[in-house]
């Protein structure tokens, strides 16, 4: 899972295994650590919430989506699931493979839509 914020924008981007984790009603957390005794979590998790919601405490991001709603999105052409929560955007993506080489790992991304349309 990646994370992005920009502002009061938090973008999700999930790999297949991450959509299929949440749309069976798993957490997909990551972690980033600073040092030893400081790190940054983030997290996203379906369940029973009514609402698309992130919650900040403890240097942790937990974003919760409704069941219901992670289901149909994973098995949908849906590229993406947003919301707002008073002042912050919250989107989750499904992460699209590169156009181009970058040397990130793309072998568990979404097929980009774009590319059957690339001509070289």
């Amino acid at each position: 899972m990646k994370l992005r914020i920009k502002g009061n924008t938090i973008r999700l981007r999930l790999t297949r295994t991450e959509v299929a984790e949440i749309s069976e009603g798993r957490e997909v957390r990551e972690i980033t650590e600073f040092s030893p005794t400081s790190a940054f979590v983030y997290s996203l998790q379906s369940g029973s919430n009514e609402t698309v919601e992130a919650q900040f405490s403890d240097n942790c991001l937990q974003i919760n989506i409704p069941q219901e709603i992670a289901t149909a999105w994973a098995v949908s052409s849906d590229v993406g699931i947003e919301a707002e929560q008073q002042q912050l955007k919250i989107i989750i993506e499904k992460d699209f493979a590169c156009l181009s080489p970058r040397g990130e790992e793309d072998s568990d991304t979404f097929e980009h839509p774009m590319s059957g349309q690339l001509q070289c």
